[in-house]
């Protein structure tokens, strides 16, 4: 294998995972607000909450088509393997997503009608069905999909198993966390109150979560066991744990000593120490536990070309996404509005 051949599918590999990571940073906290609705009932915070993410919530999505993008453009055995295996969790997923965006609107242009409560049980049910898939799929990649001769040779309803369900209630309660802590840091008064309760309610249960999740998986393929559990392996890997520990201690000092960006960080460091997790479980397999990802890359002449164009184009993206951001910070109050 030559070096070109051996190097752009790990740079490949790193932009397809920073793109994944900005997804969920991003689009993860959108998508706990729309689950939080089923524990905010006032109309006018619920309002409030909405218009913390009403300027943003769409340009989200980009990252997650620059990620399926990547893995067919750059992956395709990737893709044409894991695309079969999970057809149902990715319909659905997509279709949810649809359906909250259109409702995210909706209920606003239906304001003090009947169908005002309807689009509003639509933001809530797809944010909570696409963020349960997304949590679904992930389990179902790090447990494995079946491969024979290159190409997915297993069942519709593989993904379907205990692993895969714990890993889309952790995925939602992660999300659902994500969002809280966003609404501590942009809200003010009695919906910030209740949001730090809502966060620590929601941190205990995604640490429940990950305690499951991180001795779960290792028993999953031997691979995932010697990444783990060998030595010398134990020593470099040991401080993910001790981090995850670390930075429950400070989300808890944080909500209990009135900060307002620090529990969204500590939130945000959980989920890039579960991700790091999982890639140090799964690399460089691409699709686990058979196909890795110099197996299932496209030509090197096609991966330089696609580098070429995302070198140009995903600085521009950064830069607008940060400026966007930028332009709509602050406390959102009860007399701001966005529609």
């Amino acid at each position: 294998m030559t070096d070109l051949a051996y190097w752009l599918p790990v740079v490949w590999a790193v932009i397809l995972i920073a793109a994944i990571s900005i997804y969920v940073v991003l689009d993860g906290f959108d998508l706990g607000i729309g689950m939080l609705f089923a524990l905010e009932r006032d109309a006018t915070k619920r309002d409030v909450m909405v218009h913390t993410i009403a300027p943003v919530w769409d340009g989200n999505e980009t990252w997650m088509v620059l990620g399926g993008a990547v893995l067919y453009g750059v992956f395709p055995g990737a893709y044409g393997t894991l695309l079969p295996a999970f057809y149902l969790p990715i319909v659905l997923m997509l279709l949810a997503l649809i359906f909250r965006g259109v409702a995210f609107e909706f209920r606003v242009m239906t304001r003090g009608t009947v169908r005002e409560k309807r689009w509003t049980a639509g933001f809530m049910v797809g944010s909570a069905v696409a963020a349960f898939c997304q949590g679904a799929i992930l389990g179902g990649v790090v447990q494995g999909v079946k491969v024979v001769d290159g190409v997915f040779a297993g069942s519709a309803f593989d993904w379907l198993d205990p692993f895969s369900l714990i890993c889309g209630l952790a995925v939602m309660c992660g999300y659902a966390l994500l969002g809280a802590t966003w609404l501590v840091w942009r809200t003010t008064g009695p919906l910030e109150a209740s949001c730090r309760k809502w966060a620590w309610q929601l941190a205990i249960g995604l640490f429940c979560f990950i305690v499951i999740v991180s001795v779960w998986t290792p028993f999953l393929q031997a691979p995932y066991l010697r990444r783990w559990l060998s030595w010398p392996n134990f020593v470099f890997v040991a401080p993910v744990p001790v981090l995850v520990l670390v930075l429950g201690w400070f989300m808890r000092k944080g909500l209990l000593q009135g900060h307002t960006k620090g529990p969204f960080l500590c939130a945000l460091g959980w989920f890039m120490l579960c991700l790091s997790g999982f890639g140090i479980s799964l690399w460089p397999y691409a699709v686990p536990p058979s196909l890795t990802v110099w197996a299932v890359s496209s030509p090197p002449s096609s991966q330089l070309f696609q580098l070429v164009g995302t070198a140009i184009l995903l600085p521009i993206i950064l830069a607008y996404t940060i400026y966007s951001y930028h332009v709509f910070r602050g406390k959102v109050t009860e007399t701001d509005g966005y529609h």
